[in-house]
């Protein structure tokens, strides 16, 4: 019997091995061999291509801007426009389109615009409007400001209502005429409305309890794949039969640089690598399969201070490239990284809290409560972009390893809590 199992062993090695694969020694420990390589595909792409948006998610056209692979955005205006005369627009027309979620989010996601503007949970990212009719602003300040506040300050987050075409001439002038209106502090109903009185998030919840947080399914059903034999033989339990004992750490030293495809490596991209050389499975990246996967091998992992390779030269240079992206300003909306998680750290936006770059890893793959579904780090980075109207990339894209990296490298001594649980 055991010669048998061997000869069945060999074959599917020979197959795997013509297709340009190698085998992992039965019972291996994925830590011992961090500093080695391990097999994987080294061809092809990791995601379904041509990569196309997730259906629910907003269709936009959003080629003419930028995006982390590419600029294509106008550039920001060098001068002041100026204006024929006062401006004289409708301030009830005004009074809407600040509310108009359907415009990037409204003005309110920021701002605070006093009992006309409305105040059911704005945001502080921006200053308070509520009482800058009071300011003695001139029309052209305001209407340049809203139309593209970067000809006065370049640094802003701000979005370019104008510039980038979300509100026409017409309507700022509109909405400049609303603001003239603000002559009244906000009457808040409740602390809760006001963002500057609103209490951060505390996340209590108990993310390893399965009755607490759902996304623990993913343990089961990962532990029922590890076992299950490919169409050649081959199961993730053919080299790592003890995968507590051979993953006990290896997620934490993750995402790394991967000299054979010449990118940043991450967990779900590995995992559709490596199993496709080992077993011939395709376990594409953002696949029920690989999610449940990536899930695992982070939880195997719990409890572990994360330790990346930050030393190295090709580190270095994904990391310092991995901290320009984040700083880009991508999208419609022209928003960075930097933006919300940066200079917006610890406000809100509308009644959504803006954290700091730390304590952004630790708990990917994690289970969103409002969507009833379990999300990797790099599907993170895509709603983001999609979020402020950019055109996000495949999940195997090198821009997102750098930025994975850099993000991760931010991170570092926090220990894994996988799966998280987040709204």
């Amino acid at each position: 019997m055991m010669r048998k199992r061997i000869l069945v062993g060999s074959v599917a090695a020979a197959m795997l091995i013509a297709a340009g694969a190698f085998i992992v020694p039965p019972g291996s420990d994925a830590n011992a061999q961090a500093g080695k390589r391990l097999p994987q595909l080294d061809t092809g792409d990791a995601s379904a291509q041509p990569w196309k948006r997730y259906a629910g998610w907003p269709v936009r056209d959003a080629s003419k801007f930028n995006t982390l692979a590419n600029l294509a955005s106008p550039p920001p205006p060098t001068a002041a426009r100026k204006l024929t005369g006062p401006i004289t627009g409708d301030s009830t027309k005004g009074a809407v389109l600040v509310a108009d979620r359907n415009r990037g989010g409204s003005c309110l996601a920021c701002h605070t615009m006093g009992p006309a503007g409305g105040t059911a949970l704005p945001g502080n990212v921006g200053p308070d409007l509520s009482e800058i009719g009071n300011a003695g602003r001139e029309d052209k300040w305001l209407f340049n400001y809203v139309f593209d506040a970067r000809v006065y300050n370049p640094e802003t987050v701000m979005p370019p209502w104008g510039g980038h075409g979300i509100f026409n001439e017409a309507e700022i002038n509109d909405i400049v005429a609303f603001l003239k209106t603000l002559k009244s502090p906000a009457p808040y109903k409740t602390e809760l409305d006001n963002p500057d009185k609103r209490p951060a998030p505390v996340e209590k919840r108990d993310n390893l309890d399965p009755i607490e947080n759902p996304g623990m399914w993913a343990v089961d059903k990962a532990q029922e794949l590890w076992k299950q034999k490919s169409a050649i033989g081959f199961s993730c339990n053919t080299c790592h039969s003890d995968p507590k004992e051979s993953f006990k750490t290896w997620a934490a030293s993750m995402p790394k640089w991967e000299p054979r495809l010449n990118k940043v490596l991450g967990v779900e991209e590995f995992v559709t690598r490596h199993t496709k050389a080992t077993t011939g499975d395709t376990w594409l990246m953002e696949t029920d399969e690989n999610r449940v996967m990536s899930v695992y091998l982070h939880y195997l992992a719990n409890g572990t201070p994360i330790k990346i390779d930050t030393t190295s030269a090709e580190s270095k240079a994904a990391i310092e490239r991995g901290k320009a992206l984040s700083a880009r300003k991508v999208g419609e909306l022209n928003f960075a990284c930097t933006d919300c998680h940066g200079k917006s750290a610890n406000k809100w936006i509308r009644g959504q809290w803006l954290g700091e770059p730390k304590g952004q890893a630790d708990h990917f793959p994690t289970w969103r409560t409002s969507l009833q579904a379990i999300w990797d780090i790099r599907q993170r980075f895509q709603w983001c972009q999609v979020n402020i109207r950019a055109d996000e990339l495949a999940p195997d894209a090198k821009e997102y390893g750098d930025l994975e990296l850099y993000l991760v490298s931010q991170n570092e001594g926090q220990k894994l809590s996988v799966p998280g649980i987040r709204h």
